[in-house]
């Protein structure tokens, strides 16, 4: 499978000094502004992270559509939605929607969500886990409910008055074909991974991981890879799985890059995340062929065969096109990809 690569997009909004994206309209336009240039020097993906009660991208499916209606190749990804803020069957609809739009091109990530600032903000939504269930158990719950809808299968009864006195069972509609091989789970630990190979889904492992055994951070996402994957052989599913990481990756070709990014760090980061131990991944930062040769090492990157880099959304589409230019042309060779227009069919 060919080496792919995409952007990541948090989304971030705030008036302050430097921000080019100042509003939640600015994020929502700039993103799909992105998107667009993003597909022109021909990256593969567009993926844009969701976060609820923050300053960042929310609500992902009027954005996907939105991104859809403006290009014609590029995938069109989320990474990832918190489920437990889901409704599963409506998420399902709209999920068909988007993909019949896009023509196929949706890649969907889902997961169980990551820290955020409000407490207990699912329940908010109306979704609170069962007397002794856990968040994750409610997000997997309701991932099985979503992939099943997204398959096809038949979820309510049908009303014999309406139909003519025919029984029987009723499947979501619209049916997007192929959306359900398409779907991808954000996963944060080498166990998770392999649960994830049993349900199906792809891997989309996070850019931290809720673990720490000591070993750099791509070894241990290499691991976490290579489980997932002799799961999903176990499993015995027909179809190849895919499998992407995120990088922070930050070329340094002008005074402004270095202004804004030649001070980063270039090492992993060990901490606490709620009370466990994790290990988060370094930021590439530096001259080109620098990075090259750095992300041609990185075991996870080499395993993948997606690579999403994230963006730093609020200097603006100009500033993140020509930075995903410079990765094109003098970063992504150097891990295998090749330009759409030159591959094989």
């Amino acid at each position: 499978m060919d080496k792919k690569i995409g952007f990541l997009n948090f989304g971030h909004w705030q008036p302050i000094p430097g921000s080019q994206v100042r509003t939640g309209r600015d994020a929502l336009v700039q993103t799909v502004e992105l998107a667009e240039a993003a597909e022109e020097i021909g990256l593969d993906g567009a993926y844009v992270r969701v976060h609820h009660f923050a300053r960042q991208l929310a609500s992902p499916f009027p954005l996907l559509a939105a991104m859809a209606a403006r290009t014609s190749r590029i995938e069109l990804g989320t990474g990832v939605i918190d489920m437990r803020y889901e409704n599963p069957l409506y998420m399902a609809e709209e999920a068909a929607a988007a993909d019949l739009l896009s023509d196929g091109r949706l890649q969907l990530g889902v997961s169980r969500g990551s820290p955020e600032t409000a407490l207990r903000g699912s329940e908010a939504f109306g979704y609170v886990p069962g007397p002794d269930g856990s968040d994750a158990d409610l997000a997997r719950q309701k991932t099985a409910l979503f992939l099943a809808a997204v398959s096809g299968q038949p979820m309510v009864d049908a009303d014999p008055k309406m139909t003519g006195g025919r029984p029987g069972k009723l499947p979501i509609l619209p049916q997007s074909p192929g959306l359900a091989d398409r779907i991808w789970w954000g996963s944060g630990t080498r166990a998770t991974a392999e649960w994830t190979a049993q349900q199906g889904m792809n891997l989309m492992s996070s850019t931290l991981l809720v673990e720490d055994t000591g070993v750099p951070f791509d070894e241990l996402q290499a691991e976490q890879i290579a489980r997932f994957r002799a799961a999903w052989a176990d499993a015995g599913w027909e179809r190849e799985p895919r499998v992407s990481v995120s990088r922070s990756v930050l070329p340094i070709v002008s005074d402004l890059d270095r202004q804004y990014f030649g001070g980063d760090s270039g090492e992993d980061q060990v901490g606490i995340l709620e009370g466990v131990r994790a290990r988060f991944g370094k930021s590439y930062v530096g001259e080109p062929d620098q990075l090259a040769e750095a992300l041609a090492k990185d075991a996870a990157v080499r395993e993948a065969d997606s690579l999403l880099i994230t963006v730093p959304n609020m200097l603006g589409v100009e500033f993140n096109a020509r930075l995903l230019q410079n990765i094109v042309e003098h970063v992504a060779p150097a891990i295998g990809w090749v330009h759409p227009d030159r591959r094989t069919a």
